[in-house]
């Protein structure tokens, strides 16, 4: 008997603590609704396969059990490697680090998903690679590996062993990525279509993200303030309800941030509004209104006199001149 044609894209799946879901669903999910006609989910022109030591619970709480242990990695195209919520642990899995380095020497390309990039990297599969990571966690990547050229201006980035992702919707474009170069451009649109997109996004695609470098300021407490920001940037905050979420007093604070930031902490807040603002003016559609709501300003009127006072120009301008404008003050002044 003839031996069956295998599917040009066969991905071997991991999945960590914690995984993030809607990652790793949009993932396979585009991978089936290529992979047969009518959503029938044969596995045709791709596979899939979930792999691991024993059931694993995402960050949801949904309990996934594995189809088998490791397997031979000869039998995928790709290996993906799915994260979550557990990057902060250090440990090292050596079991699942093997595995990757084995698949590795046998030119099986890894694909780290949201924070399985973490995992590769302590696998020591990184090193010369430029990597793409969540914004949200970007700062503890590059405090856990500052030998490596990590980027969170990407949805996904391919290289030459490995290609990582953002995770979140950006795993379902690097997965329409991967139909198209492997499968052929008619099945990505097969997929795109089932899934009612519009299209997919390009890996130079950027993330929808703000962050602050965080990795140069000294004291612990200011870094826990600044995180705290960047996690509220459409919420009203003050310093009184700054001070409580890291237990201290609104007078700490604020030396604590003069002392290490050079400004005060309202200040350095609607300076960090301003730039998201001004990100989301030449990334994306919105209306001045709905900016101004998403970055915590009463009204686009509040916005729009803030913003024109920092950097010369009012929102609409800058949108049209479709360019970053120069700050007219000092970054954090």
């Amino acid at each position: 008997m003839p031996q069956l044609q295998q599917p040009p894209l066969r991905v071997g799946f991991i999945l960590l603590p914690l995984f993030t879901l809607n990652a790793f669903a949009g993932f396979i999910d585009s991978l089936r609704l290529a992979a047969d006609k009518g959503g029938r989910s044969r596995q045709i022109h791709c596979s899939w396969h979930i792999m691991g030591p024993g059931p694993v619970t995402s960050s949801c709480g949904l309990e996934v059990h594995p189809q088998s242990s490791y397997r031979d990695p000869c039998h995928f195209t790709h290996i993906a490697v799915c994260g979550g919520n557990n990057y902060l642990d250090p440990h090292e899995d050596k079991a699942l680090s093997d595995y990757l380095q084995e698949a590795c020497k046998q030119g099986v390309k890894l694909v780290g998903v949201c924070t399985g990039t973490f995992s590769i990297a302590r696998a020591g599969l990184l090193k010369g690679q430029r990597v793409c990571v969540h914004w949200n966690v970007i700062n503890d990547f590059r405090q856990q590996f500052p030998q490596i050229d990590a980027t969170p201006d990407r949805l996904f980035l391919e290289s030459a062993r490995v290609i990582t992702c953002a995770g979140s919707s950006g795993a379902t474009d690097m997965a329409l990525h991967l139909i198209r170069r492997r499968c052929g451009p008619e099945k990505a649109q097969q997929a795109i279509r089932h899934m009612i997109l519009n299209g997919m996004r390009t890996s130079n695609s950027p993330q929808t993200h703000f962050f602050e470098a965080i990795h140069e300021i000294r004291d612990e407490r200011v870094r826990v303030a600044v995180l705290t920001m960047e996690q509220s940037l459409n919420a009203r905050l003050d310093t009184q309800g700054l001070a409580e979420r890291i237990n201290l007093s609104p007078r700490q604070l604020d030396r604590l941030f003069r002392q290490e930031m050079g400004t005060t902490p309202m200040r350095y807040f609607k300076t960090m509004r301003l730039r998201y603002a001004e990100w989301l003016l030449h990334h994306t559609g919105s209306s001045i209104a709905e900016i101004a709501a998403d970055c915590g300003f009463a009204d686009a009127a509040h916005l729009s006199r803030d913003f024109t006072t920092h950097y010369g120009c009012s929102p609409s301008q800058s949108r049209r001149q479709g360019r970053q404008p120069q700050a007219a003050s000092a970054a954090y002044g």
